[in-house]
């Protein structure tokens, strides 16, 4: 990994529509030169995948929800149970394991207060690894990226 891979890299994350021809000219490279390398980042698993970035808002997903959830139990089983679970929920854009008081925290997009109130109470707190679950409605995101400070 080089200069020249990670201007890459960086033009990728900003946009991936950039062509070849537009990348290659962009970071001072031959076009063969920068597909090879493009390609190279593509198997090496740097570049993940291409995906579009949609409006949130615009397709009736008004609500941003953070939702922290404590399990019944703290065992192998039941940590894969509620993984299970959370892979399976289209509303669950991210789902991290935590250290401290709370076990995991969900981002979760919803409608409305309805629809939140029915995943909080229809989805989550019934299934059998969830003992405990707190969520917060977000009033303004400040700032949200998927962007790595390369």
């Amino acid at each position: 990994m080089d200069g020249y891979d990670r201007k890459i890299l960086s033009l990728l994350q900003a946009d991936a529509r950039h062509t070849n021809n537009d990348l290659a000219e962009r970071v001072n490279l031959s076009p063969s030169q920068c597909s090879r390398r493009r390609q190279r980042l593509e198997e090496e698993g740097y570049i993940k995948g291409y995906a579009a970035l949609l409006d949130r808002d615009r397709l009736g997903f008004g609500l941003v929800n953070i939702i922290t959830v404590t399990l019944a139990t703290h065992n192998p089983d039941n940590a894969r149970r509620f993984g299970e679970l959370v892979s399976r929920l289209p509303e669950v854009q991210e789902a991290h394991a935590l250290t401290g008081e709370m076990d995991y925290i969900l981002k979760v997009v919803t409608s409305d207060l309805k629809a939140l109130s029915e995943f909080v109470n229809s989805v989550l707190l019934p299934h059998e690894s969830v003992q405990h679950v707190k969520s917060a409605i977000v009033l303004q995101t400040l700032k949200e990226t998927g962007s790595l400070p390369l």
